[in-house]
């Protein structure tokens, strides 16, 4: 299935959590948080302001992005959970 954002939207799908921290210990599924971060795989075409013209887009499909804790709506696609957020719920574009 194919989904494409609509706007100002992106779909992003989160990058995986961390499985034992740094001493060794592994995690419990239910003690994991939720990974802020996320691959941008789609974007939409832009935000239409009031008098018609179209902002383009600033985040690209592939950008590693940073977005808030309970930032977009979560989303099953092929059994796998991904995000819906508008752009502006975006805080950063990582860079390596």
């Amino acid at each position: 299935m194919k989904v494409v954002p609509l706007m100002d939207r992106i779909l992003v799908k989160r990058v995986q959590s961390l499985e034992k921290t740094a001493g060794g210990l592994f995690i419990p599924e239910t003690a994991k948080e939720k990974p802020a971060q996320g691959v941008v795989l789609a974007v939409g075409d832009g935000k239409i302001l009031d008098d018609g013209t179209r902002v383009p887009m600033i985040v690209a499909e592939g950008n590693t992005v940073m977005f808030g804790k309970y930032a977009g709506t979560e989303i099953k696609l092929s059994g796998e959970e991904h995000l819906i957020l508008r752009e502006s719920d975006i805080l950063g574009i990582v860079e390596d």
